[in-house]
């Protein structure tokens, strides 16, 4: 295979066909279904956005009142699963914990070898319903305090809020993390989407291609970025230092988080939404600290831009956002897989639908085929 074309990082492959997301080129516009995302953030709530991916459009009232409740009937964790995060140790990533937790929810389903599409479909909302009790747990374990159970007179978002807080905040906190959940519900075949897809053409649950969705997430390089980009802010330190500090960066080709995509090239059709959102908490929030963070993203991103011409992605606008929020730095990627187990569980299902074991090949660049010397004979 000396001759083949090798597509490094499977840059530019079509690797299967897909109905649920597509980054339309003609309007540079991230679509689920053939609705816009940023069209869906501004008018549907992200409860809307998971029966549309799971179910191909959106719901009429009494579908998404029926939808809404399966979700409630669905959360809660066992005190099993309580007990043994209980053990995690507090240094762990909670993208560590995170994971480790689904892989118990596979465990405690007595029926985990029963693919049927009705059945995935269910287990696709225990998990919608569980992840974000989970992360919400994590965080309180880890801080010292016990974990707050669900709340079924909430809704989606502010359910996640009690349940970490221990509060709601006011409706336009709410409102910014509903529309970075619709965000970053789905994005086609990215890292942590298609491993999901490979683990579940080998027929290994549902279960294990979301545990090994969450470890390909957690990567700096995918989910991660908006941790770093939050790190890098606190790192920048003024909005007077952002200008020297990215120039800086760029002339010792330092790696900026939070720039360029690798579908976009012309700005990722997102983050006009959610930079109007982090604008928002900025304004709602209205201290020093929150205007040094807006302004010191501005002038990194316009030097970025005027000097690389590469533009920001979803992950620079959602991190500060989320602090401002409230929520510690580690939390970002986990709340990332609060929103993204839809998409992740609707791809899922997809390659079930008509199943192929995904097996690329390699272009080999190893030694010939030799003969073992006996070892007394070699040098």
């Amino acid at each position: 295979m000396a001759d083949a074309e090798i597509k490094y990082g499977l840059a530019g492959v079509i690797a299967d066909d897909t109905a649920v997301s597509k980054v339309m080129p003609e309007t540079n516009s991230l679509t689920y279904r053939g609705y816009a995302v940023q069209d869906l953030a501004a008018q549907c709530r992200f409860e809307e956005t998971a029966y549309l991916i799971w179910n191909g459009e959106l719901p009429t009232k009494a579908e998404l009142d029926d939808f809404n409740a399966k979700e409630k009937r669905e959360r809660g964790l066992t005190d099993d699963l309580i007990a043994v995060m209980r053990k995690f140790p507090k240094g762990a990533h909670p993208m560590a914990t995170l994971r480790t937790a689904v892989s118990f929810l596979g465990i405690e389903d007595s029926e985990i070898e029963d693919h049927a599409t009705d059945k995935l479909y269910d287990r696709a909302i225990s998990l919608y319903a569980k992840i974000p009790q989970i992360v919400a747990t994590d965080f309180r374990l880890r801080n010292g305090k016990e974990p707050i159970a669900p709340d079924n007179n909430l809704g989606f978002a502010e359910n996640f809020f009690h349940m970490c807080f221990g509060e709601v905040p006011a409706p336009e906190i709410v409102r910014c993390f509903d529309i970075s959940m619709t965000l970053y519900a789905e994005h086609s075949f990215n890292a942590s989407t298609f491993t999901a897809r490979v683990i579940t053409s080998s027929l290994s649950g549902i279960y294990s291609s979301v545990t090994g969705a969450i470890g390909s997430l957690k990567g700096p390089l995918h989910g991660g970025a908006n941790e770093a980009v939050m790190d890098m802010l606190k790192e920048v330190g003024s909005a007077e230092n952002a200008k020297a500090w990215m120039l800086d960066a760029l002339a010792t080709k330092k790696k900026v988080m939070g720039f360029g995509h690798r579908v976009y090239r012309s700005g990722d059709s997102r983050v006009p939404t959610m930079t109007a959102a982090f604008k928002d908490m900025v304004d709602i929030i209205g201290t020093d600290e929150a205007k040094m963070y807006w302004e010191m993203s501005r002038a990194l991103d316009e030097t970025m831009v005027s000097e690389k011409g590469i533009y920001p992605n979803l992950d620079f606008p959602a991190g500060p956002a989320y602090y401002l929020m409230g929520f510690e730095i580690p939390m970002f990627t986990p709340i990332f897989v609060v929103s993204r187990i839809t998409g992740w569980t609707a791809h899922i299902m997809e390659q079930l639908g008509d199943n192929k074991l995904i097996r690329p090949l390699s272009n080999y660049t190893g030694p010939a085929q030799r003969d073992i010397i006996a070892i007394d004979k070699r040098a």
